[in-house]
């Protein structure tokens, strides 16, 4: 009796040929665009001591609180699958001590993230981000670049109908004052709060902003917006966004329920929403967070930066703007075991050159061949046996236009360069 086959986890997918090169083209055209703008890659661990997360993200958060891949492992250490990219980058930004010849540094990472949430379309268990941060900067045009770099990705991706966001939520300066008067707003609406909420109304009032269930979000309607609480130095960073963003070009609404899920942010805070997929909702989201690296064991350095979830915006690019398979240049139809090693030789050199070649390794007829160079999308088919090898020419066919000619074998790899470059 045949064993049962093993199935995929649920909440986790395999990325299939066919949608690796599109997700290969969104990295290309990500990676070109940091690089051009003087970011450099970063490659972090996905998994870090649990308390790294907890510090950075928030105890009182969803993702620490129920979201988390934790376990403890043989040496009684409890460690964590990463859920986000920020606190590992601001771990190691501390323990290689970078900031100490020069504390302004731009990152980039793309990788795998873990959150134990309900699976549905767009969002998994295992999911992907594109991440980019900035160091050491505590100038509002940091913001407005990171902003205006997820516009232009975006539109060399062709997707369109992209918004930004936007909102401030002040610093430890200004936004006391606003935790105040949205207290006694909680206090009022407290009978109408799911139990999460009631729970941190007290300890942290501004994650109930960020409540997705229906009656915590009707009671928040009426909330007051922390920009009318903002302090002169808030204020001030805060137009400046919003100005250069206008001069730039970028398309922007001011929201002012915009907090973001993790609790290290402060002053600006944004999304980049969309409607390419129906309802619209938010594809990438970040914000500032002058506080973390200090909260962390650092010196007290400002900083920025912004994730877009790859899995969605491979959905929308898919969509909106497919990216083809790349076909082989060339086919090697090879019969009989001479012709086969031959033309196996032949295909290493191709390939070596820059060639894109495919051939069969088995016993097929010619015309299970040509077939197959069909499927394949080859542009030209060569063919060789045992009586193309006695005449020293094999035969080289345009699929296109069914045309062929015989090359000869002395020399012919070159000639294939020649011909197919």
């Amino acid at each position: 009796m045949s064993q049962p086959s093993i199935q995929l986890i649920r909440g986790f997918k395999d990325i299939l040929p066919g949608e690796t090169e599109l997700w290969q083209h969104i990295e290309r055209t990500a990676i070109d665009l940091f690089e051009d703008f003087g970011y450099r890659e970063i490659r972090i661990p996905i998994m870090e001591k649990t308390d790294l997360f907890a510090r950075s993200i928030g105890e009182d958060t969803d993702i620490v609180e129920k979201e988390m891949y934790t376990f403890t492992d043989r040496g009684k250490d409890l460690l964590t699958l990463r859920p986000e990219a920020t606190a590992s980058i601001c771990r190691s930004y501390i323990q290689h001590k970078m900031y100490a010849q020069d504390p302004v540094r731009k990152f980039y990472t793309i990788g795998p993230m873990f959150r134990r949430e309900r699976p549905q379309k767009g969002r998994y268990r295992q999911f992907y981000q594109i991440d980019a941060e900035i160091f050491g900067v505590a100038a509002p045009y940091a913001d407005v670049e990171l902003i205006f770099l997820l516009r232009t990705l975006f539109d060399r991706l062709a997707v369109t109908d992209t918004t930004a966001h936007v909102n401030s939520l002040g610093c430890p300066v200004c936004r006391p004052r606003f935790k105040e008067a949205l207290s006694k707003l909680l206090d009022a609406a407290a009978p109408t709060l799911c139990s999460d909420c009631l729970r941190r109304k007290d300890r942290n009032p501004l994650r109930v902003l960020d409540c997705k269930v229906p009656g915590c979000r009707e009671a928040m309607q009426g909330a007051p917006s922390i920009i009318d609480y903002l302090c002169d130095d808030c204020h001030t960073h805060f137009a400046t966004v919003t100005d250069m963003l206008t001069k730039l070009g970028v398309p922007f609404e001011v929201d002012k329920q915009l907090v973001r899920g993790l609790d290290y942010y402060t002053r600006t805070a944004f999304e980049i929403q969309t409607g390419a997929l129906g309802a619209q909702s938010a594809v990438a989201g970040g914000g500032r967070y002058d506080g973390l690296v200090g909260s962390l064991g650092g010196p007290e350095i400002p900083a920025i930066g912004f994730a877009i979830g790859f899995d969605r915006l491979s959905e929308i690019v898919a969509a909106t703007s497919p990216v083809a398979v790349r076909p082989p240049q060339l086919f090697i139809a090879a019969l009989g075991e001479p012709a086969r090693a031959k033309a196996f030789q032949w295909a290493t050199a191709l390939g070596i050159a820059g060639v894109g070649v495919a051939m069969e390794y088995g016993e097929k007829s010619l015309k299970a061949q040509m077939k197959q160079a069909n499927r394949q999308g080859a542009g030209q088919v060569l063919i060789v046996g045992e009586s193309e090898l006695q005449a020293g020419k094999a035969v080289l066919r345009n699929m296109a236009d069914k045309s062929q000619r015989e090359i000869p074998i002395e020399g012919i790899v070159e000639k294939l360069i020649q011909t197919l470059h």
